[in-house]
């Protein structure tokens, strides 16, 4: 019978009934689905995901296509949130905005996440020489302020395309998820289970990403996703004041950097409303889902 099934055995006569117990992670999706806020922050981001995905079923108008015969028109049938200065159906803009900014957002969060996790391991784990060298370059990048040091960067640039914008910010991001990851290490090394692995010969490769990584992935996901939505915040602030995704492409801080104009404000909310919100509610959902990911992953809670 095999030792973690939950069929009864046999020992001397008696039954006995033999139960698997679930893992880290059963334990994680269950206090994840407990939480409430958590579990509207994954709606509201699916809906936005899908929103953006399915956009060219949703709308057949081009967002980048200018028409000055219908310059600032109101709602319509025809244009479900009217047009902007140079005649874009707004809600088309609004839809394929959300692609750019998600694919910055989850992109960013991916390079600097690569990054931050390849020189975090191999600084909390080898420690010495190697830990100096990769912590005083980070000191070095966090020495200037996050957005400073990627408005430079911009600002020496000519033309600015989504894979650039998306390198620049991961590029000036990373310090402080390798600092995350560093300390994590740092703490995991010495326990028994990494020492045992050393002992029987594992390499070195095999104890990052067989041993440590994975008993690391909690606060790893946690500030991954938090992350995300600071991209996605850095990316509208960056276009807003016309440092970030150029023109005509469609973001959501291109379209609030469009309505800035006095008369918009006051007499076409539709035109930065829509944009604004999308911003805070998939900001929102993603903190939630964030947080909701930190109180799963929180060992302490299976005491309570």
């Amino acid at each position: 019978m095999h030792p973690h099934s939950n069929e009864p055995t046999s020992i001397d006569g008696n039954i006995h009934t033999v139960r698997k117990h679930p893992s880290p992670f059963q334990l994680a999706s269950k206090r994840f689905l407990k939480n409430k806020l958590a579990i509207i922050g994954s709606i509201i981001l699916l809906i936005i995901i899908l929103m953006a995905v399915f956009a060219p079923f949703i709308t057949d108008h081009d967002p980048t296509k200018a028409d000055l015969l219908i310059v600032d028109r109101p709602p319509s049938s025809e244009h479900i949130l009217g047009t902007d200065a140079s005649g874009r159906d707004t809600f088309a803009r609004l839809l394929y905005g959300a692609r750019v900014s998600l694919t910055i957002g989850v992109s960013a969060m991916l390079f600097t996440l690569t990054i931050g996790l390849l020189l975090g391991a191999i600084s909390g784990y080898y420690g010495g020489k190697i830990d100096q060298i990769i912590m005083r370059f980070a000191d070095l990048v966090l020495a200037l302020p996050f957005l400073v040091l990627a408005l430079t960067i911009i600002s020496i640039l000519d033309h600015v395309t989504i894979g650039l914008f998306i390198m620049i910010i991961a590029i000036t991001a990373w310090p402080n998820l390798t600092r995350i990851v560093r300390g994590t290490f740092l703490s995991l090394r010495e326990q028994e289970f990494v020492l045992g692995a050393r002992t029987i010969g594992a390499s070195d490769f095999r104890v990052i990403f067989k041993h440590l990584i994975p008993n690391a992935i909690g606060p790893i996901i946690v500030n991954a996703t938090l992350m995300m939505a600071t991209m996605i915040i850095v990316e509208s602030a960056l276009s807003f004041i016309g440092m970030g995704i150029p023109q005509p492409t469609p973001t959501w801080g291109n379209m609030i950097s469009e309505a800035q104009n006095i008369r918009v404000l006051r007499y076409q909310p539709e035109a930065w409303i829509p944009p604004g919100f999308a911003i805070l509610a998939t900001v929102l959902s993603i903190n939630f889902i964030g947080d909701g990911l930190r109180d799963a992953f929180d060992p302490k809670l299976d005491s309570r």
